[in-house]
């Protein structure tokens, strides 16, 4: 049996720890994977911070991630796309409600993965490069093809022009830069949001158009941008970008809906320990009043919203659209890049949590990644 380590979070709030961690066989409809590299995200220490609050149901000591490449090492029954040595990007799953087990989180040398959220990698791209798209990707893909949410067609390797114009907010991030090429492979046309110094960025990625969304006169100019064309919706990522896109979408008929992938505020300075309510109390009362004036300003504006959970696609139809049916062959043929690119900023488990701090002072149209 490999020897296995993990960085644990032994309990709410505690800090990171390495330690070592049982090796877990696959189950039917699973696979192990060496991992060789993992990326971090917000959702990463929002876990640590205030699991109680955002992942009530998770066990303690839990351990983290999402993002992972690596080598398959075994393979569970009923599982036919993998073999072991196959070179893979995959969605670790573990703090999902449906899924809650420590084995599957990614920060750790042997992670448990489901099979249908796995994509083989071609060999031209490296595992730090694969390891920047899961939870990204994912998240997109929940808010742009979900029926509960934007419900728009399906990506496809020949994608046929539907005449519609999505609007993504904050395209640079790893939300962004992943959903405006999953619209473009559907077939929508794009406007995205961004910094100026990443306006080229986001149209190598696809979108026609790119906004700056410090902008005073950002919500007009794409309500200009946009007559004539027939909307069908917003994904909002980002502090404040609901807000905007519920002023661009009511102003046109169409799909008049906002998906959303970030709450109304941040709570990026809530620490782990002392000092702890004084930031978090405040932070509450800003989410309630915010998504209170939201709600108020949709109705208003006949506009429906909903916030994107990344992980839904795993129990339903779209984590296999993209998984299986369509990311292998768009990352072999290069029609799907990696993106954000990736930043390495270390090597092994211990790094993680720098990594997690470098992330919550600020990134910029980049993912960063750990070495395993």
């Amino acid at each position: 049996m490999p020897e296995n380590n993990a960085l644990w979070l032994a309990a709410k709030r505690a800090p990171l720890a390495v330690g070592t961690a049982p090796y877990t066989a696959p189950r039917s409809n699973e696979i192990v994977v060496r991992a060789h590299a993992v990326a971090v995200n917000p959702m990463d220490r929002l876990q640590q911070t205030m699991g109680d609050i955002f992942t009530p149901w998770m066990p303690y000591p839990f351990v983290l991630g999402s993002d992972v490449a690596g080598e398959v090492v075994e393979v569970g029954a009923e599982v036919t796309r993998f073999r072991i040595g196959d070179r893979v990007v995959g969605f670790a799953a573990g703090s999902d409600k449906t899924r809650n087990r420590a084995a599957e989180g990614a920060f750790q040398d042997y992670v448990v993965l489901l099979a249908h959220m796995t994509s083989p990698i071609p060999e031209t791209m490296t595992f730090k490069d694969a390891a920047v798209l899961p939870l990204g990707l994912s998240t997109a893909a929940c808010g742009l093809f979900q029926k509960d949410l934007l419900a728009i067609n399906a990506p496809s390797a020949t994608p046929v022009s539907m005449g519609k114009t999505l609007l993504v907010w904050g395209g640079s991030t790893s939300v962004g830069s992943n959903a405006i090429q999953l619209a473009v492979a559907a077939g929508y046309d794009v406007i995205a949001t961004a910094s100026p110094r990443n306006f080229d960025y986001v149209k190598q990625l696809g979108a026609r158009e790119a906004f700056d969304y410090r902008s005073k006169t950002v919500v007009s100019d794409i309500v200009r941008a946009l007559q004539g064309r027939e909307v069908t919706g917003a994904l909002a990522i980002g502090v404040g970008s609901a807000a905007a896109c519920i002023d661009v979408i009511g102003a046109f008929e169409g799909n008049r809906f906002v998906a959303m992938a970030t709450p109304p505020t941040s709570f990026d300075d809530v620490p782990v320990g002392r000092g702890r309510w004084w930031r978090l109390a405040p932070a509450i009362a800003r989410m309630l009043a915010g998504t209170l004036a939201l709600t108020i300003k949709a109705r208003r504006r006949g506009v429906k919203t909903k916030m994107i959970w990344g992980s839904t696609l795993i129990a339903n139809e779209v984590g296999p659209m993209i998984f299986e049916a369509f990311l292998p062959s768009a990352l072999a043929d290069a029609r799907f890049v990696a993106a954000p690119p990736a930043t390495v900023v270390g090597s092994g488990l211990t790094a993680i949590p720098a990594a997690l701090e470098r992330q919550r002072q600020g990134v910029s149209a980049s993912k960063l990644v750990v070495a395993l």
